[in-house]
């Protein structure tokens, strides 16, 4: 397989580091932040054999899915950075549109509705498409932060919390090349927009407006207890906004998320 960058991307100065296979695509970024790296750098991968997710879960991704790290050493406080996983979540969203524009046609009333799962997923039709890992480190006084894409292009793993799909099982036949593409340009409109968090409002808004559940009841889950409530919003730092039956508005920092009829069975 070939990784380029999109027209968008190399224009903006971004760099690209590509493997046939490769552990882990966050591994190696911050790696070679520790080294020196400083970004704006991709990482890419059709094959990662030691992923994770968050909650330190095993990511898997065989051979034809896309493993993606973007790599940058910014100056911003660690809960500004957080807030870049909704920049993620939009350019993969958007990527997602680009490239099933065929799909879309072809498949009309049934083609897959792409929306965005607090905090870092892409879900499409509702079952998990993509996760999202944020991490950042300390070095030399400032702050390196890798944000992890992973997306099932060809084949989904079985028996996660979320129920999983690939684009191949909805339709869209494209390979991981030609979704990277799509994402790097997407990044630079979005990353521009967030700004190092000055443009978070307006990536809030968009993030809202693309976003599963909203309005719709949720069950939180956050270590030994849960919280079940109502999916009322995001506030300006990123937490997720619940509002309980005695109308309080409970923020979230982290935790699992289930809506509706799986609300019900994780909140029992």
């Amino acid at each position: 397989m070939t990784f380029t960058l999109g027209p968008r991307a190399i224009a903006a100065g971004y760099k690209l580091a590509a493997f046939d296979q490769i552990g882990s695509t966050n591994a190696e970024a911050m790696l070679r932040a520790r080294d020196g790296e400083r970004g704006l750098m991709w990482f890419v991968t059709p094959e990662q054999t030691a992923g994770r997710g968050r909650r330190q879960r095993v990511w898997v991704a065989p051979r034809g899915n896309l493993a993606s790290s973007i790599l940058e050493v910014t100056d911003v406080q660690p809960a500004v950075a957080a807030t870049l996983g909704f920049a993620a979540g939009l350019s993969l969203e958007a990527a997602l549109q680009k490239v099933g524009i065929e799909a879309a046609l072809r498949l009309g009333p049934d083609s897959p509705k792409f929306t965005l799962k607090w905090p870092n997923d892409v879900l499409a039709n509702g079952k998990k498409l993509s996760g999202i890992l944020l991490e950042a480190e300390a070095i030399g006084g400032r702050l390196a932060v890798v944000v992890g894409i992973g997306t099932n292009v060809i084949a989904a793993p079985e028996g996660t919390p979320t129920p999983a799909v690939s684009l191949a099982a909805l339709g869209i036949q494209i390979g991981a090349e030609e979704l990277f593409a799509a994402l790097s340009d997407a990044w630079v409109e979005f990353r521009g927009i967030w700004d190092d968090g000055h443009g978070f409002p307006e990536i809030r808004r968009l993030w809202l407006e693309r976003a599963a559940g909203l309005g719709d009841r949720v069950a939180v889950q956050t270590g030994t207890a849960t919280l079940e409530g109502i999916f009322d919003t995001i506030d300006d730092a990123g937490c997720l906004i619940v509002r309980t039956a005695d109308g309080q508005r409970m923020p979230v920092t982290a935790g699992e998320v289930y809506f509706g009829t799986a609300a019900s069975v994780r909140a029992n």
